[in-house]
């Protein structure tokens, strides 16, 4: 595979006078101890050090077209495998990386000195030299499963993730404009080189309805499995990280992560990128308690937004379900969804998997007697000569004016505060019962 370049991710240059540790070990694995500076192109010596982290020689050398006679030939790419690119015009320039998926026109790679950083970009297939296989791992020795650090496949995620984002919508209030498969119009033009303006709208939002499935896995791969890196967790935090990734983008997704790191005390930057110290945090972390917390994240993203009034219920209900999926494979029991018992939630009804809560007595109901207390206090002493209770001017003639203006006060904040919270911890309809009243 790439002798662990996934976990040198967000490695890069440093600007100025100074020099990164980082790339100046990729040249010293790679043989080259002479070179002192990180301005020295360094993606040969990236794929360098880590075939010599794993047991395998290099080429040595710093040009990536080298690596055209190491190894053996492969007639198409496979995961791990070297792929060397040409680069302009030049026929001895070129860039190296290791291949990790494709698109229908380019190539997925991971690879050093892309953007001065170790990254995942894609490249041009017309740029393909050849992909390189190392003589001594034969194609049966595939990257054990333990070594992706979960039973987790992409089926399986993926599966879960258009079941989330159903069929062909159009909503004005959605942001991503027409979309099917939870895949956007604009995601699919890009994706497949369609055009996109006003005289094609039309016709792309017909052949958005119409996208086969195929091309549905191949972009849901290439565009957020593969770059998101959650085949590299472990299979519950994976299985949330996509679902995350796809709903709320890449970086978003990212940064939701590394918050929930942080509330589990991991001593981390939340910069959007899943870097070798986002991906130790992660296997260091107690799974249990970072899916909870990565679930909580989401909640509380999802209640910032401007739109939660209208889609809230369906995205908090997203969260419970995936939650609920990840413990799976975890294999504990379903978790009481956190969003049924915030109080920010903003619909009390929510339900898991379509299972409506069950009802509870309307006397055990804070919300209605925090109702009925202020309408006690406040209401009554007004209202209540019209209905032949005449209780204000006797309170006030024996308790003074300004005692029963507190006491109403008292009694309608007391009754409000507790109408409020009553209604914002309801997670249950309510039942009639038959009741008896002795006087």
């Amino acid at each position: 595979m790439d002798g662990g370049g996934l976990r040198q991710l967000g490695a890069r240059e440093v600007p100025g006078r100074r020099h990164s540790r980082v790339v100046l070990d990729f040249f010293r694995d790679a043989g080259r101890r002479d070179i002192t500076r990180d301005e020295v192109p360094w993606c040969a010596a990236f794929v360098g050090a880590c075939c010599s982290r794993t047991g395998s020689t290099g080429t040595g050398s710093l040009l990536a077209r080298s690596y055209l006679k190491w190894g053996e030939a492969l007639e198409k790419p496979r995961l791990g495998a070297v792929v060397i690119l040409s680069r302009g015009r030049d026929p001895n320039a070129g860039h190296i990386g290791f291949w990790i998926g494709e698109t229908d026109s380019a190539h997925i790679i991971l690879g050093g000195n892309q953007s001065n950083a170790v990254t995942v970009s894609t490249f041009g297939k017309e740029r393909t030299l050849g992909f390189r296989w190392p003589t001594h791992v034969t194609v049966e020795e595939e990257i054990p499963q333990s070594e992706t650090s979960s039973s987790l496949t992409f089926h399986q995620a993926l599966e879960h993730v258009l079941e989330m984002e159903g069929g062909f919508t159009d909503d004005p209030d959605d942001p991503g404009g027409p979309t099917n498969k939870g895949i956007i119009l604009k995601v699919f033009c890009r994706h497949t080189g369609r055009t996109l303006n006003q005289q094609t709208r039309a016709r792309r939002v017909a052949e958005l309805r119409e996208i086969s499935d195929a091309l549905v896995q191949k972009i849901y791969q290439g565009r957020y499995w593969t770059p998101s890196l959650a085949a590299e967790m472990s299979g519950a935090i994976g299985f949330m990280h996509f679902d995350a990734s796809v709903n709320h983008g890449l970086t978003g997704a990212a940064k939701l992560l590394q918050h929930a790191l942080v509330s589990e005390h991991a001593r981390l930057d939340v910069d959007g990128e899943i870097g070798p110290l986002t991906m130790a945090a992660i296997r260091r972390a107690n799974e249990p308690g970072l899916l909870r917390a990565y679930a909580q994240a989401r909640r509380d993203k999802y209640r910032s937004l401007g739109h939660f009034w209208k889609f809230g219920r369906g995205w908090l209900n997203r969260v419970d379900q995936t939650e609920t999926k990840a413990r799976a494979l975890l294999g504990m029991a379903p978790a009481n969804a956190q969003s049924s018992t915030s109080p920010t939630k903003g619909n009390d009804m929510t339900t898991i998997n379509g299972a409506a809560p069950a009802a509870k007595w309307w006397g055990s109901s804070m919300t209605i007697w925090g109702a009925a207390i202020t309408a006690l206090s406040t209401v009554v002493p007004i209202l209540g000569p019209a209905i032949g209770l005449d209780v204000t001017p006797d309170v006030v003639r024996q308790a003074g004016e300004q005692m029963v203006s507190i006491v109403q006060a008292i009694g309608g904040l007391i009754g409000t505060l507790m109408t409020i919270y009553g209604r914002t911890r309801a997670t249950q309809s309510l039942e009639r019962r038959e009741m008896q009243v002795h006087l």
